[in-house]
């Protein structure tokens, strides 16, 4: 597991089974039993908080990490990895989480 890859997730219902973006450290995988993700969805609203997806991405179909969802999971909960995102998406999505959460840089 590293930080940038989309893993399918077992979530809790009414979720189930989705994709998920792992934003932990990589040091961190080896030793805790949580990880931090953001949702992916197939809602696109076209706002600062999404990164969009698509098969260039190796996503099966167009969708968006959305960063206004962001969660710790158990790390059981991740099931297959599907692909890891590009060095310049992921900095897509750190601009993404500056922006939800509202930081000073």
């Amino acid at each position: 597991m590293l930080r940038g890859e989309v893993w399918w997730a077992e979530m809790p219902l009414p979720a189930g089974r989705r994709p998920v973006l792992l934003l932990s450290r990589n040091s961190a995988y080896k030793v805790r039993t949580s990880v931090t993700v953001a949702l992916i969805t197939r809602t696109v609203r076209g706002i600062p908080v999404e990164v969009p997806l698509g098969r260039d991405d190796a996503m099966p179909e167009n969708c968006v990490v959305n960063l206004d969802n962001i969660l710790t999971i158990p790390r059981s909960k991740l099931i297959e990895r599907i692909t890891e995102l590009s060095p310049s998406k992921m900095g897509a999505v750190a601009k993404a989480v500056i922006f939800a959460l509202d930081l000073e840089i």
